[in-house]
């Protein structure tokens, strides 16, 4: 299992780079050194003209693989939900029990991937990153125009597949996508706070209790609507 999840790549939606950065060496390195960057100086503060300085390469070669740093925080975000689905379906695939699915889908949102080695990407870094940045992939102006071309449909479809599990377990629960976006929002928010603003939150990092939490709170959602 984790060998097939070692060579397996998430395909993100094409029209949010202009060129794979997965085609070539250089593009991989655009990418590797953007997961050390991003967490360094903040989304905010990082540019493709330091990104290019750090990779050894001209500012508009990265210009050829993403037209602006919000699609390639677009991509780095899309691919991490991504990996989290097929880490899913890798891990449930022979669990008939949906409550069991459902534990391990919350522990997947909450801690991140079972399985941390991939070729093509660090999940570890890249959790990193979304932990401090995610919302800024789609807090922005540009968000209804990237919905309506699809940019979100790995979010949605992880999404749907953990509130499929619900409705397994109860039918009759009326919202399982808000219960779900819930999950994997606060999850990384929890972290966040947990780092940065440590007073919001009664969690602190490596914590294990986190994944306790949010399973209490999602079964005690779903059994207290009948």
């Amino acid at each position: 299992m984790e060998k097939l999840l070692k060579n397996m790549r998430v395909d993100v939606n094409s029209d949010i780079y202009i060129k794979d950065p997965f085609s070539s060496d250089l593009g991989k390195e655009i990418i590797r050194q953007s997961l050390e960057l991003i967490p360094e100086l903040g989304l905010d503060h990082f540019t493709f003209k330091k990104l290019s300085i750090r990779v050894g390469c001209t500012e508009s070669a990265i210009y050829r693989y993403f037209e602006n740093k919000h699609k390639l925080m677009l991509f780095l975000t899309l691919w991490y939900w991504g990996y989290l689905e097929q880490n899913l379906v890798l891990c449930t695939m022979n669990i008939q029990d949906p409550k069991e699915r459902l534990l391990i889908a919350i522990k997947i949102l909450v801690k991140g991937p079972i399985y941390v080695v991939n070729d093509y990407i660090d999940p570890v870094s890249l959790k990193r990153v979304l932990v401090d940045e995610s919302t800024k992939a789609y807090l922005t102006k540009e968000v209804d125009e990237d919905y309506k071309n699809g940019f979100f449909n790995l979010y949605n479809r992880l999404g749907e597949r953990i509130a499929a599990i619900i409705l397994e377990i109860n039918p009759k629960y009326e919202f399982p996508k808000t219960l779900v976006s819930t999950v994997m929002e606060s999850s990384l928010l929890q972290s966040f706070y947990s780092k940065h603003i440590p007073s919001l939150t009664d969690i602190h990092p490596m914590d294990i209790r986190r994944v306790d939490f949010f399973q209490k709170l999602v079964f005690k959602a779903i059994e207290n609507e009948n």
